[in-house]
């Protein structure tokens, strides 16, 4: 679909309205900038923190005080070019990163742009995200599909981002064993990542047993089947260690609970490194003292930085399959959005959820 308002079909979104109710609407896009590109959305992925979002209205610090359009994994073809891309050309299929820093400030201008203070994301209020028709976006945060890979691969670089993004904070590598806390799409992103910087041996950890054999489709070594009591953590440490048959280098939390990080800072051993990946809990309680003592480094991340370009090429050299992880298809419809959205929401057998535009 074009542009409105010259004689072309008129721009549809996907926005959240009210709690629980998306509606797909008119969009009226910006003007396009010499340095943007007009993309023809042609696959959308689902994100946790986007189900947040419709059922509470908020996720984290950010809160839904308009009306918004959803979404922000995404891939497209490029429809129109501005002035001064040069990189770009229209029919370029792309995967669009979605965080526009401002470049001015002190995290931008040291390279650590994914903690820009003004960063403007997909979806993230107030701003629109890309479950859209079309969407303007700057040509320097459009990455060029290699041939062999999807618009649905393309789409599935937002999520392998944060692993990739947490791995290099935890300088993963050939001699690296990995434990990772939770077995849903960012625990297995996470450990698809951890796979291809080389770690050698990787347990994953769940509640679930659909969500553990998903994991070891995956290729994780071993996985432990835990329980959601606190008091049962000494003991799921053992069984993780004996597990790994090794030390545990790194621990990546992709459920940031109590009890998933208390494990995790347990059983990583001494001068190793845990990672929280998840935001489960917004405040926890943990065993730090202890950690601390063993000189175990705690490390965060917040989204990713300059990852499209080697998600890419994991993707194209066959380093990473993020074909399975996509386990539902839906089309832009008003009722097929509302039905992807519930699917999501529901958890299951569900991994990614993705819209083809």
């Amino acid at each position: 679909m074009g542009k409105g308002g010259d004689g072309e079909s008129e721009n549809m979104a996907a926005w959240l309205v009210a709690l629980n109710t998306l509606k797909i609407q008119p969009f009226k896009l910006p003007p396009l900038g010499p340095h943007d590109v007009r993309v023809r959305m042609k696959a959308v992925g689902i994100c946790g923190s986007d189900v947040h979002y419709l059922k509470t209205m908020s996720c984290a610090d950010f809160v839904v005080k308009e009306p918004m359009v959803i979404g922000h994994e995404c891939a497209g073809i490029i429809a129109e070019v501005g002035s001064e891309v040069k990189s770009l050309v229209v029919g370029d299929r792309v995967a669009l990163e979605p965080g526009i820093s401002c470049w001015r400030c002190n995290h931008c201008k040291g390279g650590r742009y994914n903690l820009c203070p003004d960063m403007k994301f997909f979806a993230t209020p107030p701003v629109h995200g890309s479950l859209a028709n079309e969407v303007v976006h700057p040509s320097d945060l459009c990455f060029k599909l290699p041939d062999n890979v999807s618009l649905e691969e393309g789409a599935m670089c937002e999520p392998l981002s944060v692993g990739v993004h947490a791995c290099r904070r935890a300088d993963v590598g050939p001699e690296t064993n990995v434990l990772i806390m939770g077995a849903g799409p960012i625990g297995l992103v996470s450990m698809l990542a951890a796979r291809a910087f080389g770690a050698p041996k990787i347990v994953i950890v769940d509640v679930d047993d659909h969500r553990l054999s998903v994991a070891k489709e995956l290729g994780a070594d071993q996985s432990v089947k835990v329980s959601t009591n606190i008091q049962d953590i000494d003991q799921e440490v053992v069984q993780i260690q004996k597990a790994m048959g090794a030390e545990v280098d790194v621990t990546f939390d992709c459920a940031g609970f109590n009890k998933t990080m208390s494990t995790a800072l347990k059983a990583t051993h001494a001068g190793g490194k845990v990672c929280l990946v998840g935001m489960g809990h917004s405040e926890m309680t943990v065993p730090l003292t202890p950690a601390a003592a063993r000189e175990v480094d705690v490390i965060g991340i917040f989204r990713y930085k300059n990852t499209w370009p080697i998600c890419l090429e994991f993707i194209r050299s066959g380093k990473i399959d993020v074909k399975p992880l996509i386990t539902h298809r839906f089309g832009f419809s008003q009722k097929e959005v509302e039905e992807g959205f519930e699917t999501s929401a529901r958890g299951g057998n569900a991994i990614k959820v993705m819209f083809n535009l």
